[in-house]
């Protein structure tokens, strides 16, 4: 199991009895924590974040944290969201030293989504339908910065208005994200200069897989090459070519994010060996966030309760739940103010706890979308 994960990047889960009322309350808190820091123009940066990019992005920054707070039903976000676009324009988020304007995550049309989502602007429709069908031919194939992503704003945007077109750019996507397989199935993600196979949602298989699967029967590959063994746990290395000594138990590389991304897919064994191993190697050290922590590693215990019917997924989501909700206290004594970001912040884990509570999985971004 020593190969499997890490022991120095988990901590002991802590005790503590379920209870509605405090979840509620945790919720509560952080949204209101969230509503007061916003200055008018932005949220303060929390110390391990770096100043230089994100600033008004989905992942990290100010529209991701509008997100959240949409969904979790705070209101009066419109102006700041549209505020967010405009911020993006003036200073573009560089990746590997190239704009990414057509990045999901990181660039424009994920900024714009969600000023749209929150306005209906329909110049704004314009411009994400633009950015769409202008991220066609983006060699990152991938959710965060590539074509996949651009599948995701297309379902939602079909999701959100009804319109044809919307239908019709997801295909277009759609045919560009399969002609861009490998002969195996799986994909190669180029970044800058950099090129690499990656399995999970963030990056790679999983993610494109789940980009599709929103919409059209999708049949999975072989993916054993990938998966490590130990008796009855599995964990899938980052990418091919990965040692042991490279795994993570995340929902961006690991079991967490393969089991949260593809848990209605895999062989029911194999995805109740991914959630074992998760529940074995306990909750993160890093933080309670949704891409590499806590809390994001329980979207893999929700799905499998929702596949499975045992409750014993649920109590072991209620379990890391209670822990990301002291990880999130903690950080904030600490630090003076909370975190501020959708994937790596504090209204992220809000976001788990709600759907918790009401008895969703879908991990936030990544669909099926809502009219």
């Amino acid at each position: 199991m020593a190969d499997l994960f890490r022991p120095s990047e988990h901590e002991p889960l802590a005790a503590g009895e379920w209870d509605d009322a405090r979840v509620e309350e945790a919720i509560a808190t952080i949204v209101a924590d969230a509503e007061a820091a916003f200055d008018g123009t932005r949220w303060p940066w929390h110390p391990r974040e770096d100043e230089e990019w994100g600033f008004s992005d989905v992942y990290i920054g100010g529209a991701g944290v509008i997100w959240a707070l949409h969904e979790l039903g705070s209101t009066g976000w419109g102006d700041a969201a549209v505020s967010f676009v405009e911020h993006y324009r003036a200073r573009p988020s560089p990746w590997d030293e190239d704009p990414v304007e057509t990045s999901y995550h990181f660039g424009e049309v994920g900024i714009a989504l969600v000023a749209f989502r929150l306005t209906g602007d329909a110049g704004l429709a314009d411009r994400i339908h633009e950015l769409v069908l202008g991220g066609l031919d983006a060699e990152a194939n991938e959710v965060m910065l590539g074509t996949p992503g651009s599948m995701l704003v297309a379902e939602a945007m079909l999701a959100w208005t009804g319109e044809p077109r919307w239908d019709e750019a997801w295909r277009a996507a759609a045919e560009r994200v399969e002609a861009a397989r490998d002969p195996d199935g799986l994909w190669t993600s180029h970044i800058g200069s950099s090129a690499a196979r990656y399995l999970g949602p963030a990056h790679g298989y999983a993610g494109n897989v789940r980009a599709l699967a929103n919409r059209v029967p999708v049949q999975l590959v072989d993916l054993e090459p990938y998966v490590l063994r130990d008796g009855e746990l599995v964990n899938w290395i980052p990418a091919e070519g990965c040692g042991p000594e490279e795994t993570r138990v995340q929902w961006c590389h690991g079991a967490p994010g393969m089991v949260a991304t593809l848990g209605d897919l895999l062989d029911l064994d194999l995805a109740v060996a991914g959630g074992e191993l998760t529940w074995r190697a306990g909750p993160l050290g890093k933080g309670p966030g949704l891409c590499h922590g806590t809390a994001g590693n329980g979207y893999a215990f929700l799905v499998l309760h929702r596949r499975t019917g045992d409750e014993l997924w649920l109590d072991r989501a209620r379990a890391f739940a209670l822990h990301a909700i002291g990880q999130v206290e903690r950080e904030r004594a600490a630090v003076g103010r909370g975190r501020y970001s959708l994937f790596a912040g504090d209204v992220g884990v809000a976001l788990f706890l709600r759907h918790l509570l009401d008895g969703e999985d879908r991990f936030p971004t990544m669909g099926p979308f809502g009219s």
